[in-house]
């Protein structure tokens, strides 16, 4: 039960607005997106959602359900400056019941974003692309939490339900798993990065620990383009940075969540003398909710006949 842990990481749970979910996916690849967390105090559980068009993040947790979440961004929480809490678990994918889903998004996402309430369509529209509200819940059983007292990851954490020493050399109760090897081959790189650089000053890493659960922390970073390759600006206290597949992920969001933007680098890890750097192998942009009623709704439409045909064929398939 979730009762046990310190307050500050169930009021991360119920209050930050995002946090930062990170799936396996194939070949071993850590891949991390910012979702919306839903939880009660005391709950087993901290859930999150995904769209029936777009469900791979669901279909990954299906296939290995060790993944974590990071809530290191505290924006519209009223937490800023809350630390940074990581949350180690197993997931439990409900599909189930998509009808009941779609009720409880609607009546949850509500209640968490107010403000996004204005930017639904009426409801008679809604009930005419019902498959964009039909979600997917991932529901994550936490195995092991990460408490920072701070949003410096360089500051050792409490480590609930285990010894960090365990952490640091892989969980004594867990057999080793298969890590990721390094993608290879020359670097990704366009104008994204560079822009990456511009605006952000830090970003969520994450790479698997040697049992095989994803690790994730916020850590500034400093984008280098001539030698195309991301540094990390610090090293996380007690947590073992391993060489290979690693994911780095950026996102912004408004303190009300009418407007977000989120971008993803996938590639490798590698130690260098003057540190740790991330070799982009694959640039990915997520999904997006542009600022203003024009931005947000040619945004939708862009995405809704791929998203459309993707929930169809899912539906069909839940018979």
């Amino acid at each position: 039960m979730t009762s046990s842990l310190p307050q500050q990481a169930r009021d991360a749970f119920s209050r930050f607005v995002t946090t930062e979910f990170t799936t396996i996916g194939a070949k071993r690849q850590p891949i991390t997106w910012p979702v919306t967390p839903y939880y009660s105090d005391g709950e087993p559980t901290v859930d999150i959602s995904t769209g029936l068009g777009y469900p791979k993040k669901a279909d990954d947790a299906k296939r290995n359900p060790r993944v974590s979440l990071l809530f290191s961004d505290p924006t519209g929480s009223g937490m800023e400056g809350a630390g940074q809490v990581l949350v180690q678990g197993i997931a439990d994918v409900d599909d189930s019941n998509l009808a009941a889903n779609r009720e409880r998004y609607w009546r949850e996402s509500t209640v968490k974003l107010p403000a996004t309430k204005k930017m639904h369509p009426p409801k008679p529209m809604r009930a005419m692309i019902g498959w964009y509200y039909t979600r997917i819940y991932v529901l994550v059983r936490p195995e092991r939490v990460f408490v920072w007292p701070g949003p410096d990851a360089s500051a050792e954490p409490e480590v609930h339900d285990c010894h960090l020493e365990e952490v640091r050399s892989g969980h004594t109760e867990e057999p080793s798993a298969e890590h990721g090897t390094p993608t290879g081959g020359p670097a990704a790189w366009d104008e994204r990065v560079d822009e990456l650089g511009r605006d952000y000053e830090t970003a969520a890493i994450t790479w698997l620990a040697p049992d095989g659960f994803p690790l994730s922390v916020r850590l500034p970073i400093r984008v280098e383009s001539s030698a195309k390759a991301i540094h990390l600006g610090a090293e996380p206290a007690g947590l073992p940075l391993i060489e290979g597949r690693a994911c780095l992920t950026v996102h912004r969001h408004a303190p009300d969540f009418t407007w977000q933007n989120n971008f993803q680098v996938r590639g490798d890890l590698e130690r260098r003398a003057d540190g740790w750097r991330l070799v982009p192998r694959r640039l990915i942009g997520g999904f997006e909710v542009p600022k203003g009623f024009l931005g947000r709704n040619a945004e939708f439409v862009k995405r809704m006949v791929p998203y459309y045909r993707t929930a169809r064929k899912r539906i069909k398939q839940a018979g």
